[in-house]
């Protein structure tokens, strides 16, 4: 009988080759980097999950997913983060 591939068979060192690796690691870094500027120009996001999560951890919903659902999909939620903004901004 086959054994079923877990999937966490250790990496593959020889993959990949110096060039590859080289290029990879750059991608990472830039990709990093323009993530890390979009975050920064948009401050919404981390307002969006910073609620998100206290409201979870307070609640401790049973169905994350369906909770996910609902705070995302509240129609009173740009205007609180709107507000948010705007009471950050005057700090």
């Amino acid at each position: 009988m086959a054994s079923l591939s877990s999937g966490l068979e250790g990496p593959d060192y020889g993959a990949l080759s110096i060039e590859q690796l080289t290029r990879l690691r750059n991608f990472k870094i830039s990709t990093r980097i323009a993530d890390e500027r979009y975050l920064r120009s948009h401050k919404e996001v981390e307002l969006l999950l910073s609620g998100f999560f206290r409201e979870m951890f307070l609640k401790r919903p049973v169905d994350v997913q369906e909770f996910a659902a609902e705070y995302f999909t509240d129609p009173t939620l740009p205007g609180k983060i709107e507000a948010q903004l705007i009471e950050k901004q005057k700090q």
